[in-house]
């Protein structure tokens, strides 16, 4: 068997016949990187048919005036389990760009494991063996990230949408769903005009710039394999919602008034206190929706961008608009996608949590949120760097070149 370079027909092809396909590894997702400065090639494995047997998109960049390496976004397509297969893919690369590149990161989409969602332990199954086998393959396997150090994330939240059920979200998601509808949001798919919307929620996420999401859009688009969705207020519905809210809770006030002239007790004091914090609440509401629904006004409160590949959906970014925080609009938004696609697709990738389960991590709020949809978690088996130039990739990392070029880069 050998190496040799792929068409874009062929590549996507094979992709799409492989377990570890993912929109990652695709030509598209190599066009996009290549207007991120990423040359790129699309290798395949073939036997003395023709017929591939694996097959592998390399980005490569410069990381020095003299060094390149290459980089296969969620790893090689390649049945890691074939011991004498990944070897000889291994031996085969080694020698395809022994000149070329320094050496090929990998982060492979392999689950080693799923999160117990009482526990928040990991369990372990039989994909951790692939660990053992790339480690004697040469492959140096990285500092496992705990929290987003990594280009992705070691752990992420799975809804397999055969099972989605309102019901079954934690209290706090289906409470916080319930208040956003009772704001009058409603969902809008949108097209690229939506992407200027979209970025003004999204822009101080990450360190990138407008044109990246407006090419990652121009490329999936063709194929239609993307989608923008926006979150609006709907004004007159919002009135409406909550002059009903402040009619019930006015009734109730009256009658806790009433206790408390007859019992001036500290629950009954309490409970008046509360009705009266709700209705100022509700007249804070009922102004804003007024002056909305006079006015004619277009308010935008949330936005994701999506890609869907094969069965899955992935949310590849989501954001909101602070001023707009307490109307719950995320919680919302990730409800109404889910429910767009569970009856067309498999699963829904909320990307990535973190591996610290604790009160203190400091990402803890992006973790509840997304755990309170219930996913699956899983543990993914890292990033692992093929060592092509074992002395150049040395040197780099003696220089500090790899540190400046992969550290706290985050998830694409």
């Amino acid at each position: 068997m050998h190496l040799k370079e792929l068409t874009i027909a062929e590549f996507d092809a094979f992709a799409k016949t492989s377990p570890l396909g993912s929109y990652h590894q695709s030509s598209n997702y190599a066009l996009l990187m290549a207007e991120s400065n990423y040359d790129y090639e699309l290798i395949g494995y073939v036997d003395e048919l023709g017929i591939i047997k694996a097959a592998a998109l390399i980005l490569i960049k410069k990381i020095t005036i003299s060094l390149k390496y290459g980089y296969s976004p969620k790893g090689f397509l390649i049945d890691y389990f074939d011991y004498d297969l990944l070897k000889n893919f291994t031996i085969a690369l080694k020698k395809y760009y022994n000149k070329k590149l320094a050496f090929i990161k990998i982060n492979p989409e392999i689950a080693i494991g799923e999160i117990n969602k009482y526990s928040k332990l990991t369990n372990y199954n039989q994909n951790i063996i692939i660990r053992d086998y790339l480690k004697e393959f040469n492959y140096n396997k990285l500092k496992d990230n705990l929290y987003f150090e990594a280009l992705f994330p070691r752990f992420n939240g799975i809804i397999n949408l055969d099972e989605y059920r309102f019901e079954n979200l934690s209290k706090n998601t289906k409470n916080k769903i319930r208040k956003a509808e009772k704001k009058g949001l409603i969902l809008e798919k949108s097209d690229r005009e939506g992407l200027d919307i979209l970025y003004e929620f999204i822009k101080k996420q990450r360190n990138i710039n407008e044109y990246y999401y407006k090419n990652y859009y121009n490329i999936f688009e063709k194929d239609n394999s993307c989608d923008i969705f926006l979150v609006k207020i709907n004004y007159e519905k919002y009135l409406l919602s909550v002059k009903e809210l402040y009619d019930k809770e006015l009734i109730l006030n009256n009658t806790l008034s009433e206790k408390v002239i007859n019992d001036a007790s500290e629950i009954n004091i309490n409970q008046k206190l509360n009705s009266d914090k709700a209705l100022l609440s509700y007249k804070n509401d009922i102004e804003i929706a007024t002056k909305g629904l006079r006015d004619n006004l277009s308010t935008y409160v949330a936005g994701a961008f999506v890609i869907k590949y094969q069965n899955r959906v992935n949310i590849v970014i989501s954001g909101i608009d602070r001023t707009y925080k307490h109307f719950n609009a995320n919680y919302y938004l990730h409800n109404r996608i889910i429910e767009y696609y569970k009856n067309d697709f498999k699963f829904l990738d909320l990307n990535g949590l973190t591996g610290d389960f604790s009160k203190t991590n400091p990402f803890k709020g992006l973790n509840d949120f997304k755990i309170g949809f219930n996913p699956h978690i899983y543990e993914f088996i890292g990033e692992f760097d093929l060592i092509i130039n074992e002395h150049s990739y040395n040197k780099l990392k003696r220089s500090g070149y790899l540190a400046k070029e992969f550290n706290k880069k985050g998830n694409k």
